[in-house]
């Protein structure tokens, strides 16, 4: 991801609400009982923007991610339409009781009818959308993949004027008799001409092409408001024409609608403020359920005899609609991310809560400070540090980021079967008798050394690959001075190389011989660089720093930056300085219950050894989470401490496998199902995972590192 520009879409986020509007008025008509021609530029031509934008959205973010690897395209086509497919399967599910109240299911009821509206139709009216954004993002997918992006717009665009002949233009098609025949036998396929194959793909291929251009060119909003101001004018104005002559057998596509779109997503691009992915569920959710209130309150109406009030005055039903549609979709987001665990289970025993906005603030913290094209490579090694590594990976594919590394072979086939998208490089050593894992899960792996890479060679297997230089570590990789050794793992055939790295061993300290040391690092990773360009070697992409090399070496100018620590709102240890300041905040806190609550007598001991003995008269409380949870037992004896009510309170006597034992004696009303914490806050006191590392003499990136399989994981949007 891209330093420089932080791809923010909020606008496009807000204008999905708006959107989500806009489809409402169309079903609800809130201007007929004013005027019909009102009523008529307001949904037939103004909100015919809105089906359009979401099929430019889609395009958007998947086109631009398609490459030349036709597997990896064909698994993120797959995922996608899994996706969709099971949004399709839900919705037709909530609709089926509407279906049968309104007699779908009658005599006129075939397989041929019910595989039409499945695949072309959708089962109710707004339905269609579904089938038609699937069968949109396979044609635009073989396309875009196989032509260039300029002739796959005119296919697509050829698609559109076919179809526009069949819905806002049939009147003209109508003219000729063989052209109205074509036309009459392909509405026996499917009702109507707006669906995946004449409507979708071409704005699926903009959104696309736009994301693609809009990288490597700057941008001027005036010319695009100039033009959708222009342009949107001329769709008003078309849309009337045709209205006018009669000549629309459908009203969702029109020439101008074309260029309009453009300019307008152009301009939504503008939009500032972060990413809103609470408003892209939410306008989903609308879309999907609007019509069901639609019903509730057409029955809501003639039950209460309020019918001319409720549903004739068209601006009170479209309001009501529209307010009754957002707030039972709240309600069922809410719902769902109850059901999915998104708030902690009331008897878990210890858990992990992963503060998601905080995450997504550290990324953009970090890439603010990043040089210009210098891509962040997110480390989810070790289950992302203890946060989990597909959960988190997934939520960072969201923001863009699709560069990743891990440790093992096995740590990137999880990521893999989880469905993240990128490029995952293996920094450690894999057996080179894996090589067929390595290549069917499209992993990257580090070549350590000239023996390893004739190794993986020689299977014939051909894989991509990091060469890495080891440039003063002492750890993996080629030592910098074997010129020839380094020259020789880029010409070995079956070994695509996509980048070269380094590792930094003292780039966290700013002591002056450590400087010294990590710059004499940085000179021979850049003089072996030169010399693999001087002998004709392209060493592609190139990454040193990892978060301590971004903050305090930050002006180096490389592809990819691998940030761990940092990413996840911590720094290796207590005090540690750096010359970048960074606003990072923590991701993860850490907690666990109260279980049994004692009074203990003065001279009494509590523990394994009878490590401690009460000086006086004292209550404790025993907690449910110990070493094998990841709470270390050099905590024991070590002044550390933890929080309840806000209070700190002394972990007491050794901590054990599955509990420890606080002092609670200066506490009120503890009682057992309370809440302790260990990392994170607590009212106005807080515990950092850098203070809790201090006393067991190691690091943040260990101890969070250790947390156990049971600390349930809990992430918040």
């Amino acid at each position: 991801m891209n330093a420089g520009s932080e791809k923010q879409y909020g606008g496009l986020d807000r204008f999905r609400i708006m959107a989500a509007i806009l489809v409402i008025a169309i079903h609800t008509s809130p201007l007929l009982s004013i005027s019909e021609w009102a009523d008529f530029t307001l949904t037939r031509t103004i909100a015919r923007v809105a089906v359009p934008f979401f099929f430019m959205c889609t395009g958007f973010f998947f086109l631009q991610k398609l490459g030349t690897d036709r597997h990896r395209n064909a698994s993120m086509l797959k995922q996608f339409l899994w996706k969709v497919g099971k949004l399709y399967l839900l919705s037709i599910l909530l609709y089926l009781p509407v279906n049968v109240y309104a007699g779908y299911f009658t005599d006129q009821f075939t397989v041929f009818s019910a595989v039409k509206d499945l695949l072309f139709n959708g089962t109710l009216y707004h339905l269609w959308y579904f089938p038609g954004i699937m069968l949109g993002v396979c044609i635009s997918t073989f396309l875009y993949t196989r032509l260039s992006a300029w002739n796959t717009f005119w296919v697509t665009l050829l698609l559109y004027g076919i179809g526009l002949l069949g819905d806002s233009y049939f009147g003209f098609a109508q003219m000729n008799p063989y052209v109205d025949s074509i036309y009459q036998s392909m509405f026996t396929l499917f009702d109507y001409t707006r669906n995946g194959i004449f409507f979708a793909p071409v704005f699926i291929v903009m959104g696309g092409m736009i994301a693609n251009t809009r990288r490597r060119k700057k941008k001027k909003v005036v010319p695009y408001a100039i033009g959708l101001g222009l342009f949107g004018s001329m769709l008003v104005m078309e849309g009337l024409l045709l209205h006018a002559y009669q000549l629309q057998r459908h009203d969702s596509m029109y020439i101008l609608l074309i260029p309009c779109m453009y300019f307008l997503f152009q301009l939504l691009l503008f939009g500032k403020g972060r990413n809103r992915p609470t408003l892209r569920k939410l306008s989903l959710y609308v879309y999907v359920i609007h019509p069901l209130c639609i019903v509730l309150i057409r029955a809501a109406a003639k039950v209460t005899g309020l019918t001319p009030l409720l549903v004739e005055n068209s601006l009170v039903h479209f309001t009501l609609v529209t307010v009754l549609s957002f707030v039972l979709s709240v309600m069922a987001m809410k719902v769902i991310q109850r059901m999915r665990g998104k708030k902690p289970d009331q008897t878990g025993r210890a858990w992990a809560d992963i503060h998601l906005p905080h995450l997504q603030h550290n990324v953009r913290e970090i890439q603010r400070v990043l040089p210009k094209d210098c891509a962040v490579m997110a480390v989810v090694k070790a289950q992302a540090y203890g946060h989990g590594g597909w959960q988190i990976a997934r939520f960072l594919n969201k923001l863009g980021i699709d560069h990743f590394a891990v440790a093992t072979i096995d740590e990137g086939i999880e990521l893999r079967k989880k469905g993240v998208k990128g490029e995952i490089l293996v920094l450690g050593y894999t057996d080179e008798r894996r090589i067929r894992q390595i290549a069917r899960f499209r992993l990257t792996q580090t070549v350590v050394d000239d023996e390893y890479a004739q190794k993986l060679n020689g299977y014939n297997v051909k894989i991509s690959v990091h060469i890495k230089i080891d440039t003063g570590m002492g750890r993996l990789g080629e030592s910098w001075d074997h010129t020839e050794k380094i020259a020789a793992m880029y010409r070995y055939k079956n070994l695509q190389v996509c980048g070269t790295f380094t590792h930094l061993s003292v780039a966290d300290s700013l002591e002056a011989s450590d400087i010294e040391y990590t710059k004499n690092q940085i000179t021979r990773f850049q003089k072996g660089i030169e010399q693999l360009k001087e002998m004709g070697i392209d060493p592609q992409k190139l990454h040193v720093q990892s978060s301590y090399g971004v903050l305090n070496y930050g002006e180096l100018q490389y592809d990819y930056a691998r940030i761990g620590i940092a990413l996840y709102g911590m720094l290796s240890k207590q005090g540690d300085k750096v010359k970048t300041s960074v606003d990072l905040r923590p991701v993860l806190s850490l907690k666990a219950r109260v279980v049994q609550v004692k009074q203990v007598e003065k001279g009494a001991s509590v523990g394994y050894g009878r490590a401690h003995t009460a000086q006086k008269d004292s209550k404790i409380a025993i907690v449910s989470i110990g070493y094998a949870d990841g709470v270390p037992r050099m905590l024991s004896h070590a002044g550390a401490t933890c929080l309840i009510k806000g209070k700190r309170i002394p972990i007491i006597g050794f901590v054990c496998m599955d509990q420890l034992i606080v002092d609670i004696t200066d506490i009120e009303e503890v009682q057992r199902g309370d809440v302790v914490t260990f990392i994170g806050r607590d009212q106005e006191e807080g515990i950092t995972a850098e203070e809790m590392a201090q006393p067991c003499k190691t690091i943040t990136n260990e101890l969070v590192s250790h947390l156990g399989e049971r600390v349930t994981r809990i992430y918040h949007d």
